[in-house]
């Protein structure tokens, strides 16, 4: 059984907690510390799991009997939390997006090579089962040439939303809505895609109080030809409207709607195959926007660790993500 530590116990540590929960059940993995700077915060986790609390990173990294740690932190802190982690020969899993910067990043990838651990990067949605069915047609050829490539992200994120920590919203800890609601749809456009030849986009912070932006359009030219886009707001009325990844080829056309890339709302393509027997059967209704993929990425994290599986989102693959944001964002300024 793998021992897990969680570094932050805020919004999203809970599909983590979750999703450890039932690998224990299962006998694969337990949840043995927890850290957060706001004791209250990690005490609650603590009384929940029957972890043990800490209230300082570098004491749970010495003390702590684990072997992976779990990083739900602010964007901009997990190159250096990946490092120090890496320091104390700890295999890592940190929530998107790797980080803010490229320099940031690479120097977390570095740290994790030198210590020959595992720096894998938790994205989701890679394991939405309509986004697995899409991927296999993709491979498939079934598409012929790709066209284009599109990703809307219109969600709500109020003020308050925003409020509740400092660090939301600002350059150096977590970006606008771009790098962190739409990292893993700017993943998933360059995974469909593939290689990245050039970058533009426009931005706008319209009605957030905020340093980021609230409102962007990317545009994207990939080495094969093929064009994409992303379109990305949190000020959408009144709710969560849609998550969505649509592509169009010479010889299809898919497209996965719903708020969190759940729903296969188009799906044609020239000829017939026996997986389009299963498009009614892959559709979910996720509690949230950060969808239910969690779980499955966790299993898919102990059979790499198992060796029975190559990691899918290294900190190299995760890095395309970020290269992409970071050239968005130097268009915009």
């Amino acid at each position: 059984m793998y021992k897990f530590a969680l570094l932050g116990c805020g919004r999203i540590s809970k599909n983590h907690i979750e999703a450890l929960a039932k690998l224990k059940e299962e006998g694969k993995a337990e949840l043995v510390a927890c850290c957060d700077l706001v004791r209250e915060k990690a005490n609650t986790v603590a009384s929940q799991t029957g972890c043990v609390p800490y209230y300082d990173y570098a004491s749970m990294l010495n003390d702590g009997k684990f072997d992976v740690v779990s990083i739900c932190t602010p964007s901009g802190l997990h190159p250096n939390h990946v490092t120090m982690a890496a320091h104390a020969g700890k295999h890592v899993l940190s929530e998107k997006p790797a980080g803010t910067s490229l320099k940031s990043v690479d120097a977390a990838i570095e740290a994790c090579d030198k210590a020959h651990v595992y720096y894998l990067v938790v994205k989701q949605n890679r394991f939405n089962k309509t986004i697995q069915l899409l991927r296999k047609a993709l491979e498939a050829n079934r598409f012929g040439q790709i066209y284009m490539i599109t990703s809307n992200v219109f969600w709500t994120r109020p003020q308050d939303y925003y409020n509740q920590a400092k660090w939301r919203g600002t350059w150096d800890f977590d970006g606008g809505c771009l790098s962190n609601q739409a990292a893993h749809y700017v993943d998933m456009v360059q995974w469909m895609g593939g290689s990245v030849e050039k970058v533009s986009a426009f931005s706008s912070t319209l009605a957030r109080r905020i340093e980021a932006e609230d409102t962007i359009v990317v545009n994207i030219k990939f080495r094969s030809g093929a064009l994409g886009s992303i379109n990305v707001t949190t000020l959408t009325y009144p709710k969560n409207l849609e998550g969505s990844i649509t592509i169009l080829g010479e010889n299809g056309t898919v497209r996965i709607g719903g708020v969190a890339m759940n729903k296969i709302e188009t799906w044609q393509f020239a000829d017939n195959d026996p997986m389009d027997e299963a498009i009614n059967e892959v559709n979910t209704n996720p509690k949230s926007v950060y969808g239910s993929g969690h779980f499955d990425y966790y299993g898919h994290v102990m059979d790499v660790l198992d060796g029975k599986a190559y990691p899918i989102v290294t900190g190299r693959e995760a890095r395309k993500t970020v290269e992409i944001i970071e050239a968005a964002y130097k268009k915009t300024m």
